[in-house]
């Protein structure tokens, strides 16, 4: 029995992995995929791989000149076969799902998490129902233990909704990945300089300054009973453009990802429309959201509406400061502050940039500092890996602001290169339990209590069916989630 077995022995309690992965055969997808999609899933295969493809074929001198970042080489299992053949056939995880001590695992795909970022209009949406379809008859044989991803490209409102009526609806795919920091080009470039507006790109963070209008989306969501979940990176952007370290693009790049869509979702107001709805982050760990925790309660004191009369400058009193002016500074000070130069008395738009909302937390609707802690810890869910120490940050009550306990998903990343043996993932999680960095208690809440709670708040169902569905239940209805069985 492996280490990891015998561990889940000893829990009273299911293990939920939240972020699996497995491995797509290329061939083997490319002609299912065309079979389905067409010739423009087929166009959309090809443009996905094509700047990873790009990158690895120019040398360090070429990368540097054009800008372009090191891309990862040798990105998935080899010296242990087995793994390998493991994220490749999923009647392989199935079965060894115990040897893994996890009861069931919601996966992911790895090429596939790539199809909503297409620029290709006709290519992104045929290929990304096309493998919805593909997903849902590859894994219908392991429902009980394994639930696939659907993918939802995110270019407008209109084909993020056609697409969940159709894998979740239709299909009856349960957890989604939507697509998120959405390149489009700069209105100002595409005017002046058209030959180069693929080469001046913005990010849309989906919940503030978007481009189009997301709500519709987010209630075709509470309308499906989905939560919205977002696995997207950001190597090779701004700051992670190494052309020679494929490290120092990936450390982070996850991270500041999801904070980036996180801390839209909150300032957008999104988790206070759709206070009924959960958000997950994934494979970015807690740490980077303990500090937006704390740092939105902290700007919100010092930024809000109230607070802002004390930088107002028509609350500035000239006559106080002229007398102050006289008694403490020199000539050249005291004539700066008479004439007014480089003190400005105005609070109209000449000194806010156009604003007409100068409260940058007017859509949360805060009315006490609390609040915070409702919208973002509620609302928020966090996907970890097994080997990052800060995950007992997420569980530091004395820490946090509000004494809150961040919402944690237990995700196991197998099938991909960080995971060198699948079977000592859930062990080296548990690790933080035997370095009293978090209790028992907390480690339920990281592999068990809360992915139940992200899932099944939303969709009370979700569980139904499952190798967990009766614990699943018993959680849910101690929380009122659902109604109990009569």
């Amino acid at each position: 029995m492996s280490e990891a077995a015998t561990l889940r022995g000893r829990l009273s309690h299911p293990v939920i992995d939240a972020d699996g992965h497995w491995l797509e055969t290329g061939p083997v997808v490319v002609e299912a995929l065309t079979k389905i999609g067409g010739d423009a899933a087929r166009r959309g295969i090809q443009l996905n791989g094509e700047r990873v493809r790009r990158s690895l074929s120019m040398t360090p001198e070429e990368r540097r000149h054009e800008n372009v970042a090191q891309e990862a080489f040798w990105g998935a299992p080899t010296k242990n076969t087995k793994d390998r053949a493991t994220a490749m056939l999923p009647a392989l995880m199935y079965e060894r799902l115990d040897e893994f001590g996890i009861d069931y695992a919601v996966l992911f795909p790895t090429m596939g998490l790539g199809f909503p970022r297409i620029d290709d209009t006709e290519a992104r949406r045929a290929l990304c129902r096309a493998f919805n379809v593909y997903c849902a008859e590859l894994f219908e044989p392991f429902s009980d233990r394994m639930s696939p991803v659907a993918v939802i490209p995110m270019h407008d409102p209109e084909e993020a909704v056609a697409e969940l009526d159709h894998a979740v609806g239709e299909l009856g795919l349960k957890a989604v990945t939507m697509n998120s920091l959405i390149e489009r080009p700069v209105g100002r470039v595409v005017e002046e300089r058209p030959d180069a507006s693929d080469l001046a790109r913005w990010f849309d963070v989906i919940g503030l300054d978007s481009a189009h209008d997301y709500d519709p989306v987010w209630q075709k969501c509470r309308e499906l009973g989905v939560s919205p979940t977002f696995h997207r990176g950001s190597r090779g952007k701004a700051l992670r453009v190494s052309p020679t370290n494929f490290c120092y693009n990936h450390i982070g790049h996850f991270a500041a990802a999801s904070e980036a869509t996180c801390k839209a979702l909150f300032l957008g107001g999104v988790s206070r429309r759709f206070s009924d709805l959960n958000y997950g982050f994934l494979e970015g760990g807690v740490g980077f959201a303990c500090l937006l925790y704390a740092d939105l309660i902290g700007h919100w004191q010092i930024r809000n509406g109230e607070a802002l009369e004390y930088t107002d400058p028509a609350q500035l009193d000239l006559t106080e400061l002229a007398e102050l002016a006289e008694r403490y500074g020199g000539p050249e000070m005291i004539e700066a502050v008479r004439s007014g130069k480089g003190i400005s008395t105005r609070n109209g738009t000449e000194t806010t940039g156009g604003l007409a909302e100068l409260d940058d937390y007017s859509a949360c609707e805060i009315e006490q500092v609390e609040d915070i802690k409702s919208l973002f810890v509620d609302r928020f869910y966090f996907g970890c890996e097994a080997d990052d120490a800060t995950n007992a940050w997420a569980f530091n009550t004395k820490n946090n602001p509000f004494d809150a306990e961040l919402k944690t998903l237990f995700g196991s990343d197998v099938g991909h290169f960080d995971v060198q043996d699948m079977a000592g993932v859930l062990p080296e999680a548990y690790e933080l339990v035997e370095d009293e960095k978090i209790t028992d208690g907390d480690f339920a809440h990281f592999v068990f209590e809360n992915p139940v709670r992200f899932w099944g708040e939303t969709n009370p169902r979700f569980f139904d069916g499952t190798s967990v569905a009766k614990e699943a239940r018993t959680l849910l209805e101690s929380t009122n989630a659902v109604t109990p069985e009569t």
